[in-house]
């Protein structure tokens, strides 16, 4: 008996604490949240628990996305893979179809023993359409996926929409709610968040949740939208000719003229509900953090608080929604909270990428990469351990434009973000090239590849190189796939 007492012992003391320690993770996902929040500098946003996390953890102030499109975008973060690895350019291919045996962020936490959940879009939704559904999941990262369905969309005949003649999920729409937070789906996938957390509170959880505020439609509780009165809402500056020396296809699609030729009113009426839906999400992220204190996790879950992409609000006279390589859409908010990490509650400015993430919990959960597997980002580690760290980051992304009245053929546009440069070219230069000094032109109005001067162009030569080595290849102007307009 004493022998079994003692091997009992030497059990619990060397598998029970390396069990405790492994972190949770708590992985949150906003859909089309630009940097406007109050930690980011917006004057106007009304963020304050998104703050209070951003405060604590690390803020990465130059996070760029991959492809400024739902899909490829969250695909792009979740397998560690550029958009050109995975062959996801659009809204209707899944990236298993190129890489049928890819192994997905939260799939390899499965594969080491967490218990995975999902809650919400992670992976693609049609929004609205496709709310209460499955939509564009992979079934391979989870143990359990919940997918709410609230009042809103039931209500979905009370939203007003702008655009008549657009669907309410690409017009700028919006509804002021009635009835509480809880009541709406993401409400309700906070709720079930909530109780996962419970449920998993005794072992390792990866935890998704995934709100679907503040994509068109903007809907949110009446209270939020009494946060913003219409008379403190402000577009944004242009100059008068910021247009002229822009290339064409640097134009989505979808957004071909200033603020799809809606008045000023009905414009700063679209903004007011955005940031209501901010708002909004920012009190469902505080009723996450909270739960984590109530039950005792907070000290031990990592907090990954991430947006699939940017968003314009009114920028270069009158760009809305994504789509874009300039830094309104390319540029999305990204905070990690790890609790033991030594950086905390400091701003880090090095240039970082979405891809990025995926080694980064790695390292944090001491977990080996998947084999046969090369991700392409780099382990943030170094940068929660000193957010000031020599990192020499630059940041690649990319967007597909389909064939149009503008456009004869379909178009690639590919950026590369360096510390100081923004340098963009379209089919490759063909249709358009666009270079800007974020040291004195942080708005992006001046476009220096225009009539530009020797010097110029041998920057630009530079960081063309730069841009088709990083991004592993020749850039394809011409995919397989035709996107869907």
């Amino acid at each position: 008996m004493t022998r079994i007492f003692f091997l009992l012992i030497f059990a619990l003391s060397s598998f029970g604490p390396s069990r405790a320690k492994a972190p949770n993770i708590l992985f949150i996902a906003v859909d089309d949240l630009a940097t406007s929040l109050g930690c980011y500098g917006d004057l106007i946003a009304r963020t304050p628990n998104i703050d209070q996390l951003a405060a604590k953890g690390i803020r990465f102030d130059r996070a760029y996305n991959q492809i400024p499109l739902c899909n490829p975008s969250r695909a792009s973060l979740m397998t560690g893979l550029r958009p050109d690895q995975i062959k996801v350019y659009d809204l209707d291919r899944h990236f298993r179809d190129e890489i049928p045996h890819v192994t997905t962020l939260s799939q390899h936490f499965l594969n080491h023993g967490y218990a995975t959940s999902r809650v919400g879009k992670i992976y693609h939704y049609n929004v609205p359409a496709s709310i209460g559904t499955n939509g564009f999941d992979d079934a391979p990262s989870w143990q359990k996926t919940i997918n709410p369905k609230g009042r809103d969309k039931t209500d979905e005949a009370l939203v007003f929409n702008a655009e008549p003649h657009r669907k309410i999920s690409g017009a700028l729409s919006w509804l002021a709610a009635e009835g509480t937070d809880e009541e709406q789906t993401d409400g309700m996938i906070t709720t079930e968040a909530i109780k996962l957390m419970k449920q998993h509170q005794d072992e390792p959880f990866f935890i998704a949740a995934g709100f679907f505020r503040p994509h068109t439609p903007f809907v949110a509780p009446k209270k939020y939208f009494d946060l913003y009165p219409l008379k403190d809402m402000r577009l944004p500056f242009a100059p008068a000719d910021d247009r002229a020396d822009i290339p064409t296809a640097a134009f989505a699609h979808n957004n071909p003229v200033p603020h799809y030729s809606l008045d000023q009113l009905t414009c700063l009426r679209a903004l007011r509900a955005y940031y209501a839906c901010v708002s909004f999400v920012d009190a469902q992220v505080g009723r996450m953090m909270q739960a984590l204190d109530d039950l005792n996790l907070a000290r031990n879950t990592v907090v990954v608080f991430w947006s699939d992409h940017g968003y314009h609000l009114g920028e270069h006279q009158g760009i809305w929604q994504k789509r874009t390589l300039f830094e309104e859409g390319a540029r999305a908010p990204l905070i990690i909270y790890d609790p033991r990490a030594k950086g905390n509650g400091t701003t880090c400015t090095r240039i970082v990428e979405f891809i990025d993430i995926y080694p980064t919990l790695l390292a944090i959960a001491k977990l080996p990469a998947p084999e046969s597997q090369k991700l392409a980002g780099r382990n943030l580690a170094p940068l929660l351990k000193n957010p000031l760290a020599e990192w020499k980051g630059e940041a690649i992304t990319q967007v597909l434009r389909p064939a149009d009245q503008r456009l004869k053929k379909m178009t690639m546009g590919c950026s590369i973000r360096t510390h100081r440069w923004r340098y963009t070219e379209w089919a490759e230069g063909r249709e358009g090239i666009e270079l800007y000094d974020h040291a004195s032109d942080p708005n992006e109005f001046h476009n220096l590849a225009i009539n530009s001067d020797q010097e110029t162009q041998k920057l630009m030569k530079s960081l063309r190189t730069r841009l088709h080595d990083k991004a592993s290849g020749k850039i394809p102007t011409t995919p397989v796939h035709p996107p869907r307009l």
